[in-house]
């Protein structure tokens, strides 16, 4: 039975509650221990004293405190509602969902829980769950139009949007008082109703709609995109065209708008003229515009395009636009069009040449021949057109007539990357920011190719010019804080380059936070945009939430880190003796030892850093800002994560969003498969190796996974589960059980002879199935000689040697460098 409270200690609790939700933890602990004092097992306070050591960051105490309060007070709903405040904490959301519903049955009439309830389930996308507590939310409280918009957006997130745009219209006809026609939340509740009618494909009651609510609707610019594109759909053509050119009239640079006013019109793809017209008709109307100007160049051929390009050409030149290149480069797909904008530039810079040699430079001012020259160096400089020597000789020439100029500093910068010169590429990136010091881009590109040449703490350094500079954990903290996801992938793939598992691992790891992170933060928006009737952008933000992770961002981010616990499973199945040199695991042993050794050493640095910052800091400046608590790391080198026992466990857990996000991802398949064979789960691998296959199916990495696979299958078939087996020799037809595996390499190898990659992976797989080892060095040796090869190719040959400990790798090495001898990899 729960303990009665006094009058005065019930003033008490309620000044708990009150502390808590105004963050006063300290004060509500103290009011909760004079409760306990006298009332040692009142659940309730039991309860939410474990809520505010909980926030403190006491989460084991404060479970087990919470346990107690349950324990000795089971009927209570505040126990359980904490309860689930609880798990909800540790996002274990299942478990919140259940205490929930349990304070729920003790307390029906709570809209406090209700509602922390329904905020759970949209978030776990539990849209039937949500549809029933928004529903008694409604119930409870239908005279707030936020019940109604949320019970039809749970509707409509279900998928049952005649449900939802009942609802709506239900709300609407209660009204007695029309809204005012300033009124925000009904405006946007109106076009929110209206996407829904759109969604059901009754465009013609979509159009009746928006025909009606448009005279006083607020957004205006979806109005007219709708009407545009209802009467599209619909078909009426004249009406289609005048909505599109009202949008034109609008936001004549939208190239969406102009595609939309082509389709209407019904014209010809072919009929280039007629297309043209309609681009020429906005240029005239608008002198300034680009688009107009540039977008025929998509379709325009032969004379025609020339004439337009050189026309564009010679405006964006003259003008001195520094992104004409970019805006033109799409085009390169197309060979004749790569080759006519190379020459039309060229002809441009012959002109100026001639027609103003002596006329004196404006400034800095990268306009006519300072112009052509940095698109010639571009152009060639582009993988599609690639001449490095005279993207080089272009840009040296605008160096010498702008020595300060930034451009071209950058794109010399860029040039000795695609060289595969990563030293001279940082240093010329590092003098082209030392030219403008107050530029953040500049000074992100120079870290990044520090990062490139693995320069990890000069990276730091440079980026620290645009940080806090109070920021207590230096640098890398303000990075942290700011989620500069693309530093920390770019900084952990340098750590693994530099044998630094541990700080690699922790890098890749605080990528995977940053997304969970994005995901948590739906939970403020599930109030918020309700509140506030942003109805469209809440749905939007929902459904890019749902596809979070197949950002580029966490792909590669997980790839690094499932590359780098397999190297640690690997080398602890090397140390266990199975199969694999053991000098070679000491040299990589002694390797992370070294790396881990130079860490603390940082880490120490970095504190002593921070110590001399805290006191050189103004005496006088207040010190209230300063009082914001500091969460102390206690693996800031990664050594923990290195250490694991569980690689491959943790390798699935970056790898499962992979798999379910990015399905078409190659490289995720590829990743899959390595992970899943090393767990001998056949049939998950088999998934991902048939996957590969059916994206690119000569792949050289997936004809290495056939091989093996084939290979395990045939030795362990008889010892797996007989369904098991049946479905593997069944679904595996890449490679029959009774093929010659040897002679199905060397078929590979002929095939795609001229293929320096699948070269490679045709002599690795020669060294799996047995081949002799002198031969088999010898032929990757042979790489240089492949038609095409690139000097990437050739870097992944002499990774191999050297992993092999070929006595080849010295001769191939200096081959490659005289071959490529501004490549960083062979010098």
């Amino acid at each position: 039975m729960p303990q009665p409270l006094s009058s005065k200690e019930n003033s008490l609790f309620r000044q708990v509650i009150r502390n808590y939700e105004d963050k006063q933890y300290k004060r509500g602990l103290k009011a909760a221990e004079q409760i306990l004092k006298k009332n040692p097992k009142h659940g309730d306070t039991m309860a939410m004293k474990a809520l505010i050591i909980n926030q403190q960051g006491k989460t084991e105490e404060a479970f087990a405190l919470g346990k107690e309060a349950l324990t000795a007070d089971m009927k209570s709903h505040i126990c359980w509602h904490v309860y689930g405040l609880l798990y909800r904490h540790q996002k274990n959301f299942e478990e919140a969902i259940k205490a929930y519903k349990f304070a729920l049955r003790l307390e029906p009439e709570s809209h406090q829980i209700q509602r922390d309830l329904a905020f759970l389930q949209v978030q776990m996308r539990d849209y039937q769950g949500y549809i029933q507590s928004r529903t008694v939310m409604l119930q409870a409280r239908p005279q707030l139009r936020q019940n109604w918009t949320a019970l039809a957006v749970a509707h409509h997130l279900a998928g049952n949007l005649s449900q939802a745009e009942k609802v709506l219209t239900t709300y609407e006809d209660s009204l007695k008082v029309q809204p005012s026609k300033t009124d925000y939340e009904n405006s946007e509740a109106v076009m929110y109703k209206n996407s829904i009618i759109g969604e059901m494909q009754d465009y013609q009651r979509a159009l009746d709609h928006l025909e009606s609510v448009a005279k006083h609707n607020l957004d205006r610019l979806a109005v007219s995109e709708l009407r545009a594109e209802y009467l599209s759909k619909l078909g009426k053509k004249e009406e289609a065209a005048d909505a599109c050119r009202v949008l034109l009239d609008r936001n004549p640079e939208h190239p969406e708008y102009y595609s939309r006013l082509e389709s209407v019109l019904a014209i010809n793809p072919d009929d280039y003229s007629a297309r043209k017209a309609i681009y020429d008709e906005y240029a005239e109307k608008n002198p300034r515009c680009d688009a107009a100007k540039r977008l025929p160049l998509d379709f325009l051929v032969d004379d025609d395009f020339r004439e337009a390009a050189r026309s564009y050409l010679t405006f964006m030149l003259d003008k001195g636009v520094p992104s004409t290149f970019a805006n033109l480069k799409h085009l390169y797909t197309d060979p004749v069009k790569r080759d006519a904008l190379g020459s039309l530039a060229q002809e441009y810079l012959e002109l100026k040449r001639t027609s103003s040699e002596n006329t004196a430079m404006n400034g800095d001012a990268l306009k006519g021949e300072p112009a052509a020259l940095y698109y010639l160096a571009q152009h060639y400089n582009y993988h599609l057109s690639h001449d490095l020597a005279k993207a080089m000789e272009y840009v040296n020439k605008g160096i010498d007539l702008l020595p300060s100029n930034v451009e071209f500093h950058m794109t010399k910068a860029r040039i000795w990357k695609h060289y595969g010169n990563t030293q001279k590429a940082s240093e010329t990136m590092d003098q082209a920011r030392k030219l403008d010091l107050k530029d953040r881009y500049i000074n992100t590109k120079a870290a990044k190719y520090q990062l490139r040449n693995n320069e990890n703490d000069t990276a730091l350094k440079t980026l620290g010019l645009f940080t806090r500079n109070d920021s207590p954990g230096g640098p890398l903290s303000d990075l942290l804080d700011m989620q500069s996801v693309w530093y920390l992938t770019e900084d952990g793939e340098a750590w693994v380059r530099n044998r630094n598992i541990g700080l690699a691992l922790k890098r890749f790891h605080a990528v995977y936070n940053i997304f969970e992170v994005w995901q948590e933060d739906q939970f403020d928006f599930h109030s918020f945009s309700l509140r506030k009737g942003q109805i469209r952008a809440y749905v939007d933000m929902i459904r890019w939430e749902d596809h979070l992770r197949e950002h580029p961002f966490y792909t590669r981010a997980a790839l690094g880190a499932i590359a780098a616990y397999l190297s640690i499973y690997d080398s602890s199945q090397i140390t266990n003796g199975v199969g694999g040199s053991a000098g070679a695991n000491g040299d990589e042993a002694a390797e992370r030892k070294k790396a881990a050794k130079k860490a603390k050493k940082e880490a120490q640095k970095a504190e002593r850093e921070a110590a001399e910052r805290a006191a050189k800091q103004d005496p006088n400046k207040a010190k209230g800002a300063a009082t914001e608590p500091i969460k102390k790391d206690d693996d800031p080198n990664g050594l923990k994560l290195a250490a694991t026992t569980e690689p491959l466990t943790e390798a699935t857990k970056f790898l499962a969003p992979i798999l379910q996000f990015s399905p078409k991802y190659i490289d995720g398949q590829i990743a899959g498969f390595e992970v899943f064979m090393r767990r001998e789960k056949y049939l998950l691998a088999l998934r991902c190796l048939n996957a590969a296959l059916a994206i690119d199916a000569d792949n050289p990495t997936v004809h290495e996974q056939v091989v093996r696979f084939r290979q395990a299958l045939n030795s362990k078939i008889e010892s797996l589960p007989t369904k098991a087996a049946e479905v593997l020799k069944s679904e595996f037809t890449a490679a029959e059980a009774s093929a010659d595996l040897k002679k199905f390499n060397t078929t590979f190898q002929d095939k795609h002879k001229d293929s320096a990659s699948h070269v490679i992976s045709a002599i690795k797989t020669e060294r799996l199935l047995g081949e002799n080892k002198q031969k088999n060095e010898k032929n990757l040796a042979g790489v240089l000689n492949v038609k095409g090869v690139e000097y990437e190719q050739a870097a992944e040959a002499l990774a191999l040697l050297k992993q092999w400990r070929s006595s080849e790798a010295d001769a191939f090495k200096a081959a490659a460098h005289k071959k490529w001898p501004e490549v960083s990899a062979f010098a």
